[in-house]
């Protein structure tokens, strides 16, 4: 495979396996533990979205890059909600892939979190027009101002009334797609502190990293899709 050859010319990089179908993605994932799954959509067996579903319920602390044709793309909206980590295109740069791969290895996130929060205004917002292509939809957000029979606004999480009001704007902030830089400067903290507080949000949230604080902000209500067009 293309993506092995790849990344297995990287002396940091070890390929511990290599799956043929869904279910064997999961079964190699809990006994292998591997950091980093690179995981296909369109698998047989089962599907990569019902497959990073499994990964992530389980207690293997793999992160998960869901592979992707469009940026845009509803399956790579339904792979951030069942727990994947990051997307990447199929077409992604060699250089592209061993930088992803290292930097979900060590816990940050992969997908910019601005094209996070696009997919998520997207498909969020379109939520109540179609079905989702793995059963794993969002829960409905309001969109604010919308036509009569969108969704109403999800019950307020009670995991939101441990954190701080501080950790609540720095939760805000993260969904609007802002670095550490660009949090630190608006509430004039140094790096540090924003790494402290993003920490201890998806240590109180129970979340796995960065990029599903922002999908648990759409889907918790916390933040609503804007009007405007992508």
């Amino acid at each position: 495979m293309g993506f092995r050859l790849i990344l297995e010319g990287e002396d940091d990089l070890c390929i511990v396996g290599e799956a043929s179908d869904g279910a064997d993605a999961v079964r190699q994932a809990r006994e292998l533990v591997p950091d980093v799954v690179l995981m296909d959509v369109r698998m047989p067996v089962l599907d990569g979205i019902e497959a990073t579903r499994a990964i992530a319920a389980s207690a293997s602390r793999a992160k998960i890059i869901i592979l992707t044709t469009f940026d845009l793309d509803e399956y790579a909206f339904a792979g951030l909600q069942a727990g994947a980590s990051a997307f990447l295109l199929k077409d992604v740069a060699p250089a592209e892939l061993i930088s992803a791969v290292r930097i979900v290895a060590s816990g940050d996130a992969v997908v910019a979190p601005r094209v996070t929060q696009r997919l998520l205004e997207t498909y969020v917002r379109g939520a109540g027009g179609g079905a989702d292509p793995a059963g794993a939809g969002p829960s409905g957000v309001d969109g604010g101002g919308g036509p009569a029979g969108n969704p109403a606004r999800p019950a307020r999480d009670p995991l939101l009334e441990d954190l701080t009001p501080r950790e609540t704007e720095m939760l805000g902030a993260m969904a609007e797609g802002l670095s550490n830089a660009e949090i630190a400067h608006r509430y004039f903290l140094s790096e540090a502190t924003v790494k402290t507080h993003v920490r201890r949000i998806l240590t109180k949230l129970h979340l796995r990293d960065r990029v599903q604080a922002v999908v648990y902000a759409y889907e918790t209500g916390l933040v609503v899709p804007s009007n405007a067009d992508y």
